[in-house]
């Protein structure tokens, strides 16, 4: 219900401009958060942009994001008094993925994304609030006021800043083939209505997403996710990469496919991480805890298909709903099963209540210590003890593809020889390389904006092909 009336909302932002033989200093590809950043930036940076977008609505997967957006060193973090670090948080980065993470990259998402913080607050966003997150030694996810989505936050801000600057975003817009000469980017084929029309300028940003609503695709990869299914937007299909490649552009960790462990099974709604951060816990259909629910998705997907029936259920107090916004949009849409004791809400959700009585006390009492006995969870934030009490159904569903374009650090797309396709540029989902073999929550949003604005900032710099340092800080061009 939220996506849609985000969706809505977003969609009626711009009017469908007039559509001619066209030119442009920067194409961005894709209206999600990385286009998006990649667009404003490059227009504060003086430069006429036009935005291609499949979907009739902006944001794409951005919408959807309900976590938060991580950064180590910010002005939240500090006003909160919590101490991290960009170290800490490229290690985290790293464990995360299994170090199969391009260094580079996750130093550059690491190192800037306190700036995206910035970036998004500057324009009007909310990112105020810090939570906890799965994989991170820290609090450093940053999300709005009280807990609430972080993406629609961040796509309503995006959305309107580009509105205020006039910036062209054209809806239904599908981009067909990006159009090349003498070995250089220098346009894109896309058909909007019945009609193809081209469109011309010396550099193009990819940030069309990635492919978790391509089962063909997905399958392909890896059999094992055969009928998984997806809480993303149908967008997401792949048509960023596909047009990289055909182009030349290299890919890199496409086999690396992520779960995510708290959907709702039938309905394709994504329970966010920060309900298991701010204090839930899993229990199986035996009432029993399986799993330290603060590990990676990929652990905690595993051990719940090793459950009976594949699914477990997110149970928290009302401790524990009142620190969190995300939770009133799950129990209006009918997710959540409320019981006025543990006793009555085992019976509501078929579990026996005696061992569910017993697996709740047992963590109220390793929580009080200090020390999660039975799985080692390191941050237990509330006892669970305020009743009322409520479960969630969850599975595991095709959330996160880490496979993408190859890009270096200045979000330049590279070829199969490992030279950089002049012109070319690619933030966002649709690259790969930045998370390795698991993303961690809270790392999508964050590299999403921070490469975006690099995208944004170096495509900026064509046709002369100077590239900003990485560091220096995009500025806006003299008026």
């Amino acid at each position: 219900m939220k996506k849609i009336l985000v969706a809505s909302l977003v969609s009626a932002v711009f009017a469908v401009p007039a559509l001619a033989a066209d030119k442009a200093d920067v194409i961005v590809v894709g209206a999600g958060g990385a286009g998006l950043s990649a667009a404003v930036t490059a227009h504060d940076l003086g430069k006429k942009v036009i935005v291609l977008e499949k979907m009739a609505y902006l944001g794409g997967n951005t919408n959807r994001a309900a976590g938060g957006l991580n950064a180590a060193e910010s002005q939240p973090q500090a006003k909160a008094g919590i101490k991290d670090s960009k170290e800490s948080h490229y290690n985290d980065t790293m464990k995360g993925g299994k170090y199969l993470n391009n260094p580079d990259l996750v130093h550059t998402l690491t190192d800037h994304a306190a700036e995206s913080v910035d970036f998004i607050n500057s324009l009007g966003g909310d990112l105020t609030d810090v939570g906890m997150m799965a994989g991170a030694s820290q609090k450093r996810s940053h999300r709005p006021t009280g807990g609430g989505f972080v993406g629609a936050n961040v796509v309503k801000t995006l959305a309107q800043a580009s509105k205020d600057r006039g910036i062209d975003v054209r809806t239904m817009a599908k981009a067909d083939e990006l159009i090349v000469k003498d070995g250089k980017v220098v346009g894109v084929k896309y058909t909007k209505g019945k009609k193809q029309y081209e469109v011309m300028a010396p550099a193009v940003v990819l940030a069309a997403g990635g492919f978790s609503a391509n089962q063909a695709m997905v399958v392909k990869l890896n059999p094992k996710l055969k009928g998984f299914a997806t809480p993303n937007h149908t967008g997401a299909t792949g048509d960023g990469i596909t047009l990289g490649e055909k182009a030349g552009a290299a890919t890199v960790d496409m086999k690396q496919i992520q779960t995510h462990p708290t959907v709702v099974p039938g309905k394709g709604e994504m329970i966010t991480e920060a309900v298991r951060g701010n204090g839930a816990i899993l229990v199986n259909k035996d009432g029993k805890r399986f799993i330290n629910e603060l590990q990676t998705r990929d652990v905690v997907s595993a051990a719940e298909l090793a459950q009976k029936d594949k699914v477990g259920f997110l149970l928290f107090d009302n401790d524990v709903r009142k620190s969190l916004k995300a939770i009133e949009t799950y129990i209006k849409g009918g997710m959540v099963t409320e019981g006025k004791d543990l006793h009555e809400l085992a019976q509501k959700i078929g579990v026996d209540g005696k061992q569910l009585q017993a697996t709740v006390d047992k963590y109220t009492k390793d929580q009080k210590a200090g020390k999660d006995s039975e799985f080692g969870r390191a941050d237990m934030p509330r006892p669970l003890t305020q009743a009322p009490y409520y479960a969630v159904m969850v599975t595991p569903a095709v959330h996160h593809t880490m496979g993408g374009l190859r890009i270096n650090s200045q979000a330049q797309v590279l070829d199969t020889k490992g030279h950089v396709i002049p012109g070319l540029f690619a933030a966002g989902e649709v690259t790969g390389g930045v998370h390795g073999a698991n993303r961690l929550g809270g790392n999508a949003m964050a590299d999403i904006v921070t490469f975006g604005r690099i995208a944004g900032r170096n495509a900026s710099q064509q046709p002369t092909g100077v590239i900003i340092p990485r560091g220096e800080a995009p500025k806006a061009a003299a008026k």
